[in-house]
């Protein structure tokens, strides 16, 4: 099995997902790829100001159409991959970088006018990131205990043209799910020949729901990620194995629905592990099952449904 490395230059980023993009990087099943991520919005320098118009620098040159969204090394294929297939991604480890934000505020999204601050000036932490110690600490000695992952790891739909990276998709993309730390297995529909998988978007720290729209948002200094071919589980949206539990993600613009489909695919899964029936699964869920917003705030909505390892067992 090979180990390669991926650097956040020019020709190895891109804001958008397609199908159209080639390759940066071609593996086989059971390879490992060592990245490194500059944070969502393409800086390539920590912000030194709360004050929005002090802006840090950002790579440079960006396509305004290709570029337009967060910012993703890749893609990267898997040989062998194929529409049907579920893509299975360990999380073996994530390393934060030195430095990391958060705003609230500032700009028109439906958030910020509900809650009467898209006329407001933004506000923004400012945050210094310990890798030794875990923490951060921002400009007002406030101290938080980090827990990181990365927003956005996916793949694009087979469909012709460029798709936004916002919106999270049944092929994964802007999950911002805080469940998929290292130690985690991720498993992804496949939907387009090779797979061309993509990730950026580092998080520090985040809540269940994201409610700012931001995270501790952050570079990330080493990303491992082993990569194998399933074809053995189809399923319908992503999954997640975590030390703790397995997970099933929903997706959509309605939060009700997105909570049905994850309950739907954690109904397929204890069916399949625990040979239960449709409606014999669904009462024990309504017993073990937890419903969690994943984010409330990417235009489609995310739920996970969790079910914990020790939470059912057969004697």
């Amino acid at each position: 099995m090979a180990t390669y490395s991926v650097e956040p230059i020019r020709e190895n980023l891109h804001g958008t997902f397609s199908r159209e993009f080639p390759p940066i990087l071609t593996i086989e099943p059971g390879d490992t790829v060592v990245y490194r991520t500059l944070d969502a919005a393409w800086n390539i320098e920590p912000r030194n100001s709360a004050v929005p118009e002090d802006r840090p620098r950002k790579l440079e040159p960006r396509d305004p159409e290709r570029d337009a969204g967060h910012c993703l090394d890749g893609p990267v294929a898997i040989r062998g991959a194929e529409p049907g297939m579920t893509l299975e991604v360990r999380v073996e480890e994530i390393k934060v970088g030195t430095w990391g934000w958060t705003v609230a505020g500032g700009w028109k999204s439906p958030e910020n006018v509900r809650l009467s601050v898209d006329e407001a000036p933004e506000f923004m932490h400012l945050w210094a990131l310990d890798q030794a110690t875990l923490t951060g600490r921002n400009q007002n000695g406030h101290v938080v205990k980090l827990r990181s992952f990365m927003g956005v790891m996916g793949m694009p739909p087979n469909e012709a043209g460029s798709h936004p990276t916002a919106p999270p998709r049944v092929m994964g993309g802007n999950m911002d799910c805080k469940e998929i730390i290292a130690g985690t297995t991720l498993y992804l529909p496949i939907a387009v020949e090779e797979g061309l998988f993509s990730v950026g978007d580092g998080h520090a720290l985040q809540g269940d729901g994201e409610v700012s729209t931001t995270a501790i948002e952050c570079p990330m200094d080493r990303v491992v990620l082993r990569f194998d071919l399933r074809t053995d589980l189809p399923i319908k949206t992503p999954r997640l194995h975590t030390p703790e539990a397995w997970m099933t993600l929903g997706f959509n613009e309605d939060l009700d629905e997105a909570s049905f489909l994850a309950l739907d695919e954690m109904l397929s899964l204890m069916r399949d592990q625990h040979s239960l029936e449709y409606q014999e699964a669904l009462a024990l869920a309504s017993l073990l099952v937890d419903l969690r917003v994943t984010q409330m705030v990417n235009g489609v909505r995310g739920v996970h449904a969790v079910l914990r390892h020790d939470a059912l067992r057969t004697v």
